[in-house]
């Protein structure tokens, strides 16, 4: 069967450069998060860390955006587009990832609702750590605005982190999610993939149901 391109170079170079910051925002984040491991951040280096890694999470999309305005925009609109193949999605999700049924589960887009879904998450709450990470990091700001700044980025961090943990355990280990490490490492996937899992896309990209045609 012939793979299928799902995710071009571009695309992906951003996810690996944005999940890397991330990464990096999220354990130095963590150490100045939880006083139990404050002893890692003598001298504050954990922060220039942070700080560094906050540039590249924001520098990186918008490089993205100037290179390719068009990708960026359609990207963005995935994010927001929600129909009844997403309700339909939520509901078979539970039965799907814990059960293996893949009867119920509507087919899906080139972005499942569990990928658009974190998708969302990215957009929304990474305006939000950088919104509240630059009015810390620079804005002569009262004390009581500034509490509210860290609070705010404190119960981003706890939820955000919270989901992008389990967006590691279903793209790397969930046993359904074979091919997607495959798809953002290569940028592609076989078709029987594409059809079990993005079937709607894949009848966009073949014009088929079927794999073998």
């Amino acid at each position: 069967m012939v793979d299928l391109v799902k995710y071009r170079k571009p695309v992906r170079i951003l996810h690996w450069v944005n999940a890397v910051a991330f990464v990096v925002l999220f354990l130095t984040g963590l150490i100045l998060f939880i006083p139990g491991l404050s002893f890692l951040a003598t001298d504050g280096w954990t922060r220039l860390i942070h700080r560094i890694g906050a540039v590249v999470f924001i520098i990186g999309p918008l490089l993205y955006l100037v290179i390719n305005p068009k990708g960026t925009t359609a990207g963005l609109k995935k994010a927001f587009a929600w129909g009844s193949e997403d309700k339909g999605w939520l509901q078979a999700a539970p039965r799907y990832y814990f059960l293996g049924d893949e009867a119920g589960m509507p087919p899906q887009g080139e972005m499942n609702t569990g990928q658009k879904l974190w998708w969302l998450i990215t957009i929304v709450f990474g305006g939000v750590f950088v919104l509240t990470g630059l009015v810390m990091w620079f804005a002569p700001s009262p004390p009581a605005l500034l509490q509210w700044m860290v609070l705010i980025h404190d119960v981003a961090f706890i939820f955000t982190g919270s989901m992008f943990l389990l967006h590691l355990y279903l793209g790397v280990l969930h046993p359904m999610m074979t091919e997607a490490w495959r798809a953002m490492t290569t940028g592609r996937v076989s078709a029987n993939y594409a059809r079990t899992h993005h079937g709607r896309w894949y009848e966009e990209m073949t014009g088929s149901g079927d794999p073998t045609e």
